[in-house]
């Protein structure tokens, strides 16, 4: 007995040290970010200023992958069922918050397939129309809208996209009831609604800016408290007759169960490292998204937030009777 208790700490042990072997060595070769949605959306375009910057840090290349469908559950599930070792991690927003009350069956587990690494940015929605469609201001978007039930497009990214929980939220914090029309990805919807197949998207202006500035789209407020410094024209909605109408989105980054904490928090210091990049810090103020700080910025923040922004989103689905297959 006291033989096979020597042996199973020698196995132990020589486990560990393979283990943390291969976290200090960590990384020996490029490292790829998985984004759950289209190519061209706002949660992609996040994802490779970030990747650029993290790759400074890491001395290996980040590389994107854009794997959308199904309300990003796709691309999770990819992460989820990849090797945990650090090279392959999800880069999602608060999307994966709502997937546990969109899906009655989820091949994985939120809380308990994924390692959280970092929150990585907060971005407000906004509200934009093609230049085409008749009401210029919120109020008259709302007369409108309740005037014709039923009639306004509202577009979105997919079951579950952020622009979906936007176009949800606005729906029931105006009493409206519209057309929802999905997408999949930000990408298309945003070409359908320039062309003016579609009325309106509630996005982030990663993702509307240039084409609001270029005059192809309408804004008609922004989501937050505050005006903007970057799109300082834009009203909020607390300006536009729809008062406590606010939505940031989050977004973070895991790993799948059971990477080495090591691996983690190397990974964490490439987000942190890639926080004091000028470039990246220029971008993201340029595109409105706010920089996580202090505390904010540890896994285990990711991991209390993701399980409150659960709950938090679970009565608002309901309510909306939204459900994906």
């Amino acid at each position: 007995m006291e033989t096979t208790m020597r042996n199973l700490k020698k196995i132990i042990l020589a486990a560990t040290l393979v283990i943390a072997s291969t976290a200090m060595a960590f990384p020996t070769k490029p490292i790829t970010i998985i984004v759950p949605y289209a190519a061209g959306g706002s949660t992609d375009a996040l994802a490779r200023i970030l990747a650029a910057s993290m790759a400074h840090s890491l001395g290996q290349p980040v590389i994107v992958d854009s794997a959308g469908g199904a309300g990003g559950t796709i691309g999770t599930g990819k992460v989820v069922r990849a090797p945990n070792d650090g090279y392959t991690v999800l880069l999602h927003n608060m999307g994966i918050a709502t997937a546990p009350a969109l899906y009655s069956k989820l091949p994985f587990d939120v809380n308990k397939d994924l390692e959280p690494i970092a929150l990585v940015g907060d971005v407000p929605m906004i509200l934009v129309r093609n230049k085409s469609f008749a009401p210029t201001t919120v109020t008259e978007l709302i007369k409108y809208m309740k005037s014709k039930p039923g009639e306004v497009k509202f577009s979105h990214a997919g079951i579950g996209a952020t622009s979906h929980l936007c176009a949800m939220l606005f729906n029931q914090t105006a009493s409206t009831t519209v057309t929802m029309v999905p997408y999949r990805g930000t990408g298309p919807a945003l070409q359908d609604l320039i062309a003016g197949n579609v009325d309106l998207i509630c996005d982030q202006p990663i993702a509307t800016g240039s084409y609001i500035k270029s005059g192809m789209l309408k804004a008609y407020a922004m989501a937050t408290k505050e005006r903007i410094s970057t799109m300082p024209e834009v009203p909020t909605f607390n300006e536009s007759g729809l008062p406590g109408f606010e939505l940031a989105v989050w977004h973070g980054v895991y790993a799948p169960k059971g990477t080495p904490p090591a691996v983690v928090e190397r990974l964490n210091k490439a987000i942190r490292d890639a926080f004091n990049d000028p470039n990246l810090i220029k971008r993201f103020t340029e595109m409105g998204i706010v920089i996580p700080q202090g505390d904010r910025l540890k896994p285990e923040a990711l991991r209390q937030h993701t399980a409150a922004e659960i709950k938090r989103w679970d009565p608002v689905i309901k309510a909306a009777g939204a459900k994906a297959e």
